[in-house]
């Protein structure tokens, strides 16, 4: 199938990538690209393929088929492509797994030195971040103590403290208040600004209308729509992403479903 995303040398590419798990398909025949500068939505119901396409994305997995390309040079799990590549992906996973004995400080001071960044630049950014993320107060608590929200910003300062080219958010509004989710909103947008490639899964559909210009939407590991968000309201002729989402994984009898579990409720 064509890849997506705009002209010119894309960042990351995925060409027809596929998963199986004893030979039962989880992902079938992916395939986009991402632009520098682009925000890419990879939209889909739960089990739908959405974190296996993120693992093998990021190395976690190892694909069953297809490939992965980082500035047009194939990614291989194992080898000095793979290496190369790490240096310049960050990632924020969907489970916030920390070292929750240590401070946040800490934990980024780690991961920071594990990237060989400089000791003093990596002190200024840490603080920085810290700061900026209403973590400062808490920067000596232990991360045991922390929220899950607070988790998941210590995540984000993680994936780009090295100054990423490409970043892979999985779910990355999880647990986040109201207040902090809409700067997050404002804070991806200017990754994207600064040249970014960003690469954004989640199945909350409002967040990505309002981040992505470009979608993917999957259904049973299969890609069923792609595009711009306007593109696909106006093939389906649909006012909102939502509704376009429901028509592509078929969600239209949604309303009945919620009337039969409200009359089983009622006996």
């Amino acid at each position: 199938m064509p890849t997506h995303g705009l002209p010119g040398s894309a960042i990351l590419e995925v060409r027809s990538l596929c998963k199986h798990f004893s030979g039962i398909p989880a992902v079938a025949d992916v395939s986009f690209r991402i632009n520098a500068g682009e925000i890419l939505g990879y939209l889909g119901p739960n089990g739908s393929g959405k974190s296996t396409t993120v693992k093998m994305v990021t190395g976690l997995l190892q694909p069953s088929s297809g490939e992965i390309l980082y500035r047009g040079e194939l990614v291989q799990p194992g080898t000095s492509s793979f290496k190369h590549y790490q240096k310049y992906i960050g990632y924020v996973p969907e489970e916030p797994y920390l070292y929750t004995q240590l401070s946040a400080g800490e934990y980024l001071f780690l991961i920071g030195r594990l990237r060989k960044m400089r000791e003093v630049l990596l002190r200024e950014k840490i603080a920085e971040g810290l700061r900026q993320f209403g973590l400062w107060e808490d920067r000596y608590s232990p991360m045991a103590s922390y929220s899950k929200g607070m988790r998941q910003k210590v995540l984000l300062l993680a994936a780009i403290l090295h100054d990423p080219d490409l970043v892979i958010l999985d779910e990355p509004f999880s647990g986040l208040d109201i207040a902090t989710a809409l700067m997050m909103r404002i804070f991806i947008r200017k990754l994207a600004e600064t040249g970014k490639a960003v690469f954004f899964s989640s199945h909350v559909i409002e967040v990505v209308e309002k981040v992505c210009a470009s979608v993917i939407v999957l259904r049973w590991g299969k890609v069923v729509g792609a595009g711009t968000v306007d593109s696909l309201r106006t093939l389906l002729h649909r006012s909102s992403l939502e509704e376009v989402f429901a028509d592509l994984v078929e969600l239209s009898d949604s309303e009945t479903a919620a009337s039969n579990l409200l009359a089983l409720m009622k006996g």
